[in-house]
């Protein structure tokens, strides 16, 4: 199947109800974008499950509509048509833009969105169906295979780059080679992956999703590394960590505060991540009554919390 996308340019206010308007006149798919995309004028979204973001869409928005471009072959007016009806709707259109798109091998398309992503000296992302990348064989570096698919987490999020960067920085530690590590929240699995490569000697991933959990166990085995895996539930309430990771989203880290620190052996290193930059005094106070944490690093807004455990 061949499409026609149409591209129209609006203001935050227009762009749900114009993207609803177009899936009624026969859209197969609608995307919302900021028309600023790649500009100094670009503005970030970021939110979290319980909060809104501080903007909710943006003052200029591209609302992209796919159709099947079978319906321009019989009606050659068809983009004529459909603006005539917006403009019954009571839409105004002041520019637009449409282009064919054809059909593609999407799984191509999808694979060739993920590049191999390099972390560090140290430490190289590769999707499976990517060579290692000549600098990366250069620096005998450690490269993960982690592929896109049912759990989040490819390494290419600045939360998951500063959890990988900060385990980096404390693998040559004298207690690392013997530290029990406990990656809560492990998504793909990246993280626990990442620190058995790294030399821990036990890991454990936890995560509420049975997709993670999957996925992580699939991705341990690709790596050719030894990781367990398991849901909350499964998890003995004595078991304690020399270090603890947990790479989530600020309103959750809050949450999960008393059991982070419950899990977190003494003299225990925390790791948290997952939290925006105006978010990290609100998360610091409500882990001081267990340790103090401070900011180990910052990269595009979101910051690495750390500290150790008295």
């Amino acid at each position: 199947m061949s499409y026609r996308e149409l591209s129209f340019f609006v203001d935050a206010p227009t762009a749900e109800t114009l993207g609803d308007a177009l899936m009624d006149l026969g859209a197969l798919s609608i995307s919302v974008t900021d028309s600023q995309a790649d500009t100094p004028e670009e503005s970030p979204l970021f939110g979290e499950p319980g909060s809104l973001p501080e903007i909710e869409a943006w003052d200029a928005s591209q609302v992209e509509a796919l159709f099947d471009a079978e319906l321009w072959t019989r009606f050659p007016q068809h983009t004529e048509a459909i603006l005539a009806e917006l403009a019954n709707l009571g839409f105004v259109i002041d520019s637009y833009e449409e282009k064919d798109v054809a059909d593609q091998d999407w799984v191509q398309l999808t694979q060739s969105q993920f590049e191999p992503i390099q972390i560090s000296s140290k430490f190289w992302i590769v999707p499976s169906w990517h060579a290692i990348p000549e600098a990366a064989l250069l620096n005998e570096a450690i490269c993960l295979c982690v592929d896109p698919g049912l759990a989040f987490g490819t390494g290419s999020h600045p939360t998951t780059k500063l959890c990988l960067q900060w385990l980096e920085s404390i693998s040559n530690e004298p207690f690392f080679k013997t530290a029990s590590i406990l990656d809560y929240g492990c998504g793909s699995g990246i993280l626990a992956i990442a620190s058995k490569k790294l030399g821990s000697a036990e890991v454990l991933g936890i995560d509420i999703d049975p997709n993670s959990i999957q996925a992580s166990r699939e991705n341990a085995q690709s790596n050719h590394t030894q990781a367990s895996f398991a849901l909350p539930d499964e998890m003995p309430a004595n078991q304690y960590f020399d270090i603890v990771v947990a790479n989530i989203l600020a309103n959750p880290l809050k949450v999960l505060a008393p059991a982070l620190c419950h899990y977190l052996a003494r003299s225990g290193h925390l790791c948290l991540s997952g939290v925006l930059a105006r978010q990290a005094n609100d998360v610091i106070e409500i882990y001081k009554p267990w340790l103090p944490l401070h900011v180990h690093a910052e990269q595009d807004g979101w910051v690495c919390l750390t500290g150790q455990k008295p």
